[in-house]
């Protein structure tokens, strides 16, 4: 383990790891195949770049905590593109279901190609992570390999469970609390706690420290979204790239619309009648704040951010990557409001 990290030498071995991963099989790929893969991933097209590819958040948290572990960061490469590629296959079905046109300012997959070519090039980026997981084997022990791959595909399952009960709450009128944290423990929460888990599986620790790894991640991910729901709502769209209309034009049942429901005043009493117009959101917005609701989430946030701290703590985190793991979680739940 090296005791410098550099992040600009981390994203570059990722990129070149998400390359190898994809490329592998290009040979089998029949006309825009690989394009539709190669697009989504930022790489080709109009608008491509670092700014079409994401920020690699998920991969990054793979990477920092094998070194943090005490691991050579290097060994957990493959995880880091298989965590990359599952992520990015479930943003291209989830624009088919949430019929969104537009993905980091550009056309999305299903936009450009049609909905079933769409459907199937995240089905192969699916099948080439977990392809791409295996090549652990050649950095890790056949057990670390199959443990990996174990928690990959329970992720997996779970990401899946928790995009159901999210398209199943469109239709639902009143959600619980529990609810809420049940489906995005599934959608968010589970893959950030499958990449510290599998970033803690790669250095080989302890099954004790592995937990705690895992938990650090999962805490992270409960609490990035309910930062993430208040940024829908009173997010500066300047900042966040993200328009603060969005969450309630969507009719988006996210953590202060939920709180906001159960307050049964003002904001209930609109949001029972029926679709938000664009010119009534700010009013909305204003409207739930006073009820307590961006209090409640912001709170709510903060609780699950102290759980994830203290995970991280059980988990003994080593060296530079310690911090540059704490940093980059930082950066993800403070983000501009």
């Amino acid at each position: 383990m090296t005791d410098q990290i550099d992040m600009n030498f981390l994203l570059t071995s990722l990129e070149d790891e998400l390359h190898s991963a994809i490329e592998t099989h290009s040979e089998n790929m029949i006309g825009e195949y690989y394009s539709m893969m190669a697009y989504h991933l930022g790489w080709e097209g109009e608008g491509s770049g670092p700014d079409a590819r994401g920020k690699r958040i998920r991969p990054l948290l793979v990477l920092l905590s094998c070194s943090a572990a005490g691991g050579d960061w290097q060994s957990a490469l493959p995880a880091a593109a298989s965590v990359e590629l599952v992520h990015n296959f479930s943003l291209i079905h989830d624009d088919i279901q949430d019929n969104s046109p537009l993905r980091r300012g550009r056309e999305t997959v299903w936009k450009r190609w049609g909905i079933a070519q769409a459907i199937n090039a995240g089905d192969a980026m699916l099948t080439i992570a977990h392809l791409a997981l295996l090549e652990l084997e050649k950095s890790c022990t056949p057990e670390q390999t199959l443990q990996a791959a174990h928690t990959l595909q329970q992720a997996c399952l779970e990401l899946t469970k928790g995009q159901h009960l999210d398209l199943a709450f469109e239709a639902q009128e009143q959600l619980s609390i529990e609810a809420y944290w049940l489906m995005v423990g599934g959608k968010t929460a589970s893959l950030i706690g499958a990449c510290t888990e599998l970033g803690a599986i790669s250095a080989g620790c302890t099954d004790e420290r592995r937990t705690a790894f895992r938990e650090f991640g999962f805490f992270l991910g409960l609490a990035f979204q309910a930062q993430d729901d208040i940024l829908g709502i009173w997010g500066d769209a300047a900042l966040t790239g993200k328009s603060s209309d969005s969450d309630l034009l969507a009719g988006k049942k996210s953590l202060p619309v939920i709180f906001g429901m159960h307050q049964e005043g003002p904001f209930n009493e609109r949001w029972s009648y029926g679709s938000i117009q664009p010119g009534e959101t700010e009013a909305l917005a204003k409207q739930l704040q006073k009820e307590g609701a961006r209090e409640y989430t912001q709170e709510a946030a903060s609780q699950m951010t102290a759980k994830a701290l203290s995970a991280l703590e059980r988990a003994r985190p080593e060296g530079e990557a310690a911090h540059a793991l704490a940093k980059l979680a930082d950066r993800l739940l403070r983000r501009d409001v």
